[in-house]
């Protein structure tokens, strides 16, 4: 069953747990599945956007959550405000812009692992005009968790003020870059490859798939690819590896861990399912293997939804899928299919 919103319990005007900046928009998914757009008959509308999604799911998580965005003037602008209140999240810092609407994004349901995407955002998106002179400096400088997504580095004014936000913030813990790479967003790759490698200079954690590796840092290979991450001066390399499951490294501590088996509905949203989760485990201060097998879980049970935001689970919803032993009291049988959290709407 699919988790409904919370609103947040966090009152005041203390430090948040995470501040997430980045893309956000409404996602218009088919409910007739297997189908081209074009037989498509009916939809229903979410809240979307990786960065969005990020935040949504830390806040399922209780913790205390700000996002940096910006929206068109229009009626899913207002959208975007009322259902990120919905989900405890602040949108202070969530502003329109007079011009391109508010981006749409639709996409094709063909389980159990093709999910194509249609963005409009063309020729550019308000989340692509957050300006470096508007930014919140303190909020950003002083949150436990700093998430950015290399979409937010594609065009001007929100590269200058993603790298304005990362001076501000001075590689303090946890600066989290999610590699996030969409082609389309892109001239090239040549010019993703050369503002991910600027960005890296300025964060600590990286997460991304073998592909957003390759245009990271040039590497493919899960373990080189980790390693080069961490020569950059990266703290922690996450690599997702599909139905191999997450690697995670450091300098002292390198953790393998398999996909969590689900029935997979739409694997979109799994990616940011994983990346709250994150965040979550991160502040806890856990071990690696546990933010890891607790993320991967987060991550599963989303792609067993259709949508994103209103999927995320909460934390008691991950800890009923990590009893160790497989036939322990509680524990809630799944599929055997293996969802591995890659993709983000």
């Amino acid at each position: 069953m699919t988790s409904a919103p919370t609103p947040s319990t966090h009152d005041g005007d203390g430090a948040y747990d995470v501040v997430a900046i980045g893309r956000t928009g409404v996602d218009i998914y088919p409910l007739q599945h297997g189908v081209g757009l074009e037989q498509v008959r009916t939809f229903e509308k979410f809240l979307g956007g990786s960065a969005t999604n990020v935040a949504v799911a830390a806040a399922r998580h209780g913790r205390r959550v700000a996002l940096l965005t910006r929206t068109g003037q229009d009626a899913f602008g207002r959208y975007v405000h009322e259902a990120l209140r919905g989900f405890g999240v602040d949108d202070r810092f969530v502003t329109a812009v007079a011009g391109p609407p508010t981006p749409v994004t639709f996409c094709e349901v063909f389980p159990p692992d093709d999910f194509p995407l249609y963005f409009y955002r063309y020729p550019t998106a308000p989340d692509l005009m957050i300006e470096a002179n508007s930014l919140p400096l303190s909020a950003i400088s002083d949150a436990g968790v700093y998430w950015s997504t290399v979409t937010g580095l594609s065009q001007e004014p929100s590269r200058a003020a993603h790298f304005a936000a990362w001076e501000a913030r001075g590689r303090r813990p946890h600066t989290v870059l999610d590699l996030d790479y969409r082609p389309m967003f892109w001239a090239d790759a040549a010019e993703a490859s050369e503002q991910v490698g600027r960005a890296l200079d300025h964060v600590t954690v990286a997460v991304g798939n073998r592909e957003e590796c390759e245009v990271a840092v040039g590497e493919t290979e899960p373990q080189r690819a980790a390693d080069a991450l961490l020569e950059r001066g990266v703290e922690l390399a996450v690599v997702k590896q599909g139905p191999k499951g997450v690697l995670a490294v450091t300098r002292d501590e390198r953790v393998e861990v398999p996909p969590f088996p689900v029935e997979v509905v739409n694997g979109l949203g799994a990616g940011d399912a994983f990346g709250g989760a994150l965040c979550h485990g991160l502040l806890e201060g856990w071990s690696l293997r546990r933010i890891l097998e607790f993320a991967n879980v987060a991550g599963a049970l989303v792609a067993a939804r259709l949508e994103c935001s209103t999927a995320m689970p909460t934390s008691i919803e991950v800890e009923q899928h990590l009893t160790p032993a497989p036939d322990a009291p509680g524990r809630q049988p799944v599929p055997s299919s293996p969802a591995a959290p890659q993709e983000s709407a």
